[in-house]
C-alpha cells in the first residue's frame, strides 16, 4: 500500500471487508491513524458517499472525532485522524458497520463487489454528499444528521421456565368410589371440613402506571437536557479544504520584492545623457523566505535584468516621463522606445559603468514604490541565469520572519494538484499599486525543459507578479518555483523551477533552509485550529503574533479561532427554558417517587 496525502504509512492496524486501517506519520513526525477505502468499495460511488458521510457525520457529532485530513475524491478515499485523540480510522470503519480483523487476516476477507445504497448501512447511506472541497474547508454541515456511533441491538429474549403454581397449603380432598362395608361416620374423618379461602389478588395495576410514569419523567428529562444541548442558531465550525490550509501554512513566507534601478541612458556614439538627470526604474515579483536569517528565494531576472531588458525599461520610463511632461505624444511611446534601444547605453551614477540597485521586500499587503517601513531593505547574495535555472538568493535586513519549509523528496508527476502562490494586483499602474498574495489551485501538465533546465508546468497563472513566488504541496511545503513560460505568447508564469535547482542554489551560497522554533508552534497552532481544538489555537497563534509580528496570517486564525471558541461556549450554555422544564419535571418525579413508596407500603401490608 502507498502511502497517500502527505504521510507516511508504518504498519497496518487491521482489515475489513471494504478497506483498512494504517499507523501513519506526517511531516512533523506526528502519528495518525488513516481510514483507507479499498478494492471494489473504492470505485463504488454510494460506498464512497457512505465513506465520506461517515467521516463527516464523526467530525461534527458531539462525542465524535475530526479527522486531520482528508480526501474523498481520491482513487482510493482516506481520512487521517490524530493518534493521540483514539482510533479515528477504526471507529469510523464500525460506524460503516464494519469489524476490523488483525491485518494478518487480509487474504481471507473480501472486499465485496460494489452494491447498491440499499446494502450499505443505515447510520450513512442516506444522507447525501456534494464533494469534499468547498471554498472555506472539509466536513460539510449536512452531515450531522447522519448518526454516528453502533447502533444498540437488542438481545433476544431468554426462555423462562414457568414458575409453580403456588397452593394455599392445604391437600385438596380426594374423592374415591364407593367400597363395601361398614358406613363412615363422617365426624371421624381425618380431613379438614373446612378448606380456608385462598387470598384476595394484590391490585398490582396502580403500581405498575406509577413505575410507567416515573420512566416516562426520566426520559422527557433526557430528551430536554438532549435539546438544550443543541442549538440551531450556532453553526458549526466552518469547514475547510486541504488548499486553505495549504495556503494559511505557506502565505505568510511569501514576500513582495521590489528592485530600484538608478542610472542614465546615453548616446553609444557621444556618451552625451539623453536627459539631464538621472532615470529611475523598478521591477517586480514576488519571492519567498527560507531560513530564520531572511534569505529569500526569488527570480533571478527580476532582480538583475539583462542588459538589454534593463535599457528598454529605462527608455519607457523616460518616455512616461517625457509624455507627462507633453513632450511626446501617448500613441508614439513604444516607437520612441524601439528607436533608442539601438543607439543607447545605460550606465551607473558618477560614471559607473552598471546602474545603481536598491532592493526592499513587504510582507502582508504591500504597495508599489514603497522604499520606507514596512518595506525591508535587503542585498543580492547569488544569482544564477536563465541557462542554470534563473533563481536568485537575496537577504533582507529582518531575521524575524516567517519561513516556508522545503519538499527535497518530492517527486512531482503529471496530474499532480499544487497551489501557486504570488502577489497580484488589479490596479492599471503597478508604480502606485496595492499588491496582495494570491492562491490559484493548478495541475502539472507535463514535463520539459527551459532551454538547458529541466522544469515542470502548470495549467494556469496566479498573476504576472507572482513570478519567483512558491509552487506548494497540499501540506504547504514548496516543490518549486514560478517562472515566465518562455514557450508562451503571454510569457505566463505557468513554468515552475523544481525544489531540486532551489535546494542547489541554497548549498552553493551556504544557507541551510529550515523551520524555526515560531515556525513550528505557528503550525501547531493551525493544526489545532483546523482540528476544532480552539483553546490550543488561541493559545499557539497568539504566541506565534507575539514573536513574529508580520505574521499577518497568524492573528487572522487567531481570531477566528476566538470566534469558533465563542460559538461552542454559547452551544454549552443551559438555557433558562430547559431549566424550568427540568424543574417541573423533577417536581412531578418527585410526587411520583413519594406515590411509589406509599403504594408499596400499602401494598407490603396488604
Amino acid at each position: 500500500m502507498q502511502p497517500v496525502g502527505p504521510y507516511r504509512f508504518t504498519e497496518a492496524i487491521g482489515v475489513c471487508q471494504v478497506g483498512k486501517v494504517w499507523w501513519a506519520i506526517d511531516g512533523q513526525d506526528r502519528l495518525v491513524t488513516v481510514a483507507v477505502l479499498a478494492g471494489a468499495a473504492a470505485a463504488d460511488p454510494p460506498w464512497r458517499e457512505a465513506f465520506a458521510n461517515a467521516a463527516n457525520a464523526m467530525a461534527l457529532t458531539p462525542g465524535g472525532q475530526r479527522y486531520v485530513t482528508a480526501d474523498f475524491a481520491a482513487a482510493t478515499p482516506w481520512a487521517a485522524y490524530p493518534a493521540e485523540e483514539g482510533m479515528g480510522g477504526q471507529r469510523l470503519f464500525q460506524n460503516l458497520g464494519m469489524d476490523l480483523h488483525p491485518a494478518e487476516a487480509e487474504a481471507e476477507i473480501l472486499i465485496p463487489e460494489a452494491g447498491p445504497v440499499a446494502d450499505l448501512p443505515e447510520s450513512v447511506s442516506a444522507v447525501p454528499v456534494s464533494g469534499t472541497t468547498p471554498t472555506s474547508g472539509a466536513p460539510l454541515p449536512w452531515a450531522m444528521h447522519a448518526p454516528v456511533g453502533p447502533q444498540p441491538v437488542s438481545a433476544p429474549p431468554q426462555p423462562v421456565s414457568p414458575a409453580p403454581e403456588q397452593t394455599s397449603g392445604i391437600p385438596h380432598q380426594v374423592s374415591s368410589p364407593p367400597v363395601s362395608g361398614p358406613p363412615v361416620d363422617p365426624f371421624t374423618a381425618p380431613q379438614r371440613r373446612i378448606v380456608p379461602s385462598a387470598p384476595r389478588p394484590r391490585r398490582s395495576g396502580p403500581l405498575r402506571a406509577l413505575v410507567a410514569l416515573a420512566v416516562l419523567l426520566l426520559v422527557a428529562a433526557g430528551g430536554v437536557v438532549a435539546l438544550a444541548g443543541t442549538s440551531d442558531n450556532d453553526p458549526p465550525p466552518p469547514p475547510y479544504t486541504l488548499e486553505e490550509r495549504a495556503t494559511a501554512i505557506a502565505s505568510p513566507a511569501v514576500v513582495y520584492v521590489e528592485v530600484v534601478f538608478t542610472g542614465y541612458l546615453r548616446d553609444k556614439v557621444t556618451k552625451a545623457p539623453l536627459r539631464a538627470g538621472p532615470i529611475t526604474f523598478n521591477r517586480r515579483c514576488s519571492g519567498f523566505v527560507v531560513s530564520s536569517a531572511g534569505h529569500v528565494l526569488t527570480n533571478n531576472l527580476c532582480v538583475r535584468p539583462a542588459a538589454d531588458t534593463a535599457r528598454q525599461n529605462a527608455l519607457y520610463a523616460l518616455g512616461q516621463t517625457l509624455i507627462a511632461e507633453k513632450k511626446l505624444e501617448p500613441g508614439k511611446l513604444d516607437a520612441y522606445v524601439a528607436t533608442n534601444l539601438r543607439t543607447t547605453v545605460l550606465t551607473g551614477v558618477d560614471s559607473r559603468p552598471e546602474p545603481q540597485v536598491r532592493l526592499f521586500g513587504q510582507l502582508n499587503v504591500s504597495r508599489g514604490g514603497r522604499t520606507e517601513a514596512p518595506a525591508i531593505p535587503g542585498e543580492i547574495v547569488k544569482t544564477w541565469d536563465a541557462a542554470a535555472g534563473n533563481v536568485a538568493l537575496v537577504k533582507l535586513a529582518d531575521e524575524h520572519l516567517p519561513v516556508a519549509e522545503l519538499n527535497t523528496t518530492a517527486e512531482i508527476q503529471p496530474g499532480a494538484s499544487l497551489l501557486s502562490i504570488g502577489y497580484a494586483t488589479s490596479e492599471k499602474d503597478p508604480r502606485t499599486a496595492t499588491y496582495t498574495v494570491a492562491a490559484k489551485q493548478v495541475t502539472v501538465t507535463a514535463w520539459g525543459s527551459q532551454g538547458p533546465v529541466s522544469v515542470f508546468r502548470v495549467g494556469d497563472d496566479v498573476g504576472s507578479h507572482s513570478r519567483g513566488g512558491p509552487v506548494v504541496d497540499t501540506s504547504g511545503r514548496v516543490v518549486g518555483m514560478l517562472d515566465n513560460d518562455e514557450s508562451s505568447a503571454t510569457k505566463a508564469n505557468r513554468v515552475v523551477v523544481p525544489v531540486t535547482t532551489l535546494g542547489a542554489l541554497l548549498a552553493e551560497a551556504g544557507v541551510n533552509p529550515g523551520l524555526g522554533p515560531v515556525d513550528k508552534r505557528y503550525r501547531s497552532g493551525l493544526d489545532a485550529y483546523f482540528a476544532g481544538q480552539y483553546p490550543a489555537a488561541i493559545k499557539q497563534l497568539g504566541a506565534t503574533v507575539t514573536d513574529s509580528p508580520t505574521n499577518h496570517v497568524a492573528e487572522t486564525y487567531r481570531g477566528n479561532a476566538d470566534d469558533r471558541q465563542a460559538i461552542a461556549d454559547r452551544a454549552q450554555t443551559f438555557p433558562h427554558w430547559a431549566l424550568f422544564v427540568l424543574v417541573g419535571l423533577g417536581v412531578a418525579l418527585l410526587v411520583t417517587l413519594v406515590a411509589l413508596a406509599v403504594a408499596a407500603r400499602s401494598r407490603a401490608r396488604g
